[in-house]
């Protein structure tokens, strides 16, 4: 499930902070998760800033969490080696898009 439906971000560098802002939808309507990271987008300390900060939020381990594609971009696709969080997300995205 992880490699066929990855989590589509959309990550802000330089921010003040780190932060998720919450899940928005793009312009075909799929849902993207808008993410706030303090590092510079420079040598990919943004990308592995974005790793720790999801996987401290989520509480695991940074090695469930890979980016399938988007390095250089703001717009990531991001794997889930996690059943558990999958669901929790997919929860979560539900839950805020019904609001």
């Amino acid at each position: 499930m992880a490699a066929s439906n990855p989590i589509v971000l959309h990550v802000i560098p330089k921010s003040s902070r780190n932060e998720i802002t919450g899940w928005l939808k793009d312009a075909d309507g799929q849902p993207v998760l808008k993410v706030k990271i303090t590092a510079p987008p420079e040598d990919g300390k943004a990308n592995k800033a974005l790793l720790k900060f999801l996987a401290g939020e989520w509480d695991v381990p940074v090695a469930a969490l890979e980016l399938s594609s988007g390095a250089a971009s703001r717009h990531k696709r991001l794997n889930v080696k996690s059943e558990a969080l999958l669901l929790q997300l997919a929860k979560q995205r539900e839950s805020q898009q019904s609001d």
